[in-house]
């Protein structure tokens, strides 16, 4: 049997980065916010948003907890940020 890879969504890393900043904060804080300071350090963060590393599942639901969304809208492609969200950034 053949291994294929599975897909992954093309909007993650992008979805991901506009969450932290729309809280404003760094990748340290962030960090912080999903209550990974002792498994998580700022590179795997920075990995997640540059696309080059996909979050474990737990860690895709503690970002959904904290902006306050559904996983779904972090996953979906065809989905976008809510805008309550996105308005927190200015």
């Amino acid at each position: 049997m053949g291994r294929r890879m599975r897909q992954r969504p093309a909007r993650l890393a992008e979805k991901l980065t506009q969450i932290r900043l729309a809280f404003g904060l760094s990748q340290n804080e962030m960090i912080s916010r999903l209550g990974s300071s002792a498994e998580m350090i700022r590179e795997e963060i920075s990995a997640f948003e540059l696309g080059t590393r996909e979050p474990p599942l737990p860690v895709l639901l503690r970002y959904a907890e904290v902006a306050g969304i559904s996983t779904d809208v972090l996953i979906d492609d065809r989905l976008e940020l809510p805008m309550k969200l996105m308005q927190k950034r200015r």
